[in-house]
């Protein structure tokens, strides 16, 4: 990514990130991590509905496709919205590293516009683990996986215990996912939110 600021650019002592031997084989569907995320949730009627799937090493790919109430200019997705779509692609990398992790920092170049109607088609990798932090990247494609870069994004999660999301989220959500029988949603709702 062109012009990632210093804080994004893993220290001498990072090591490469290690894939879960637990966590999903490639080409397998992530699916989403809460419901309610607006990124990934199938009970959020205006969420983004990304579908993510694992690839080799500690790398997945991704797809959404921009519907009318995502737009920001008249027929153009929300820079906010692809934003958004980064952030979820990005976080989801640490379900492949079976760790709580929240964004720390993100940094997007906007590269083209990206029209309603289109699916956006994001391949994304982490690069490094220093201590709690992981290093990550992504890019987002239209007209398919080879076609021209609309954005793209470097990231850095911070690994976080529940206790995160117990002593910042609203109680109730946070009873009714500790509480779900799945014992893999309720891993997985506490995955990638700040």
């Amino acid at each position: 990514m062109s012009g990632t600021s210093a804080a994004l650019q893993p220290p001498a002592d990072a090591v490469p990130p290690v894939r879960h031997p637990d966590a999903p084989a490639p080409g397998e569907l992530l699916g989403a991590h809460y419901g309610q995320c607006f990124g990934c949730g199938g009970d959020q009627p205006h969420g983004l509905h990304l579908e993510a799937r694992a690839g080799e090493g500690v790398s997945l790919t991704a797809e959404f496709t921009v519907q009318p109430a995502h737009q920001g200019a008249p027929g153009l997705a929300h820079g906010g919205v692809l934003a958004s779509a980064l952030d979820e692609t990005l976080g989801s990398l640490n379900w492949l590293l079976r760790t709580i992790a929240v964004t720390g920092r993100l940094e997007t170049d906007f590269v083209r516009p990206v029209p309603v109607g289109t699916t956006l088609h994001l391949e994304a990798r982490v690069t490094a683990v220093a201590g709690r932090k992981i290093y990550s990247t992504a890019t987002g494609r239209v007209g398919g996986p080879d076609g021209p870069v609309a954005v793209r994004a470097d990231a850095l999660f911070i690994e976080v215990k529940v206790d995160h999301f117990v002593d910042h989220g609203r109680p109730e959500e946070i009873r009714a996912a500790m509480n779900d029988p799945d014992q893999v949603r309720r891993a997985r709702a506490f995955e990638v939110n700040p």
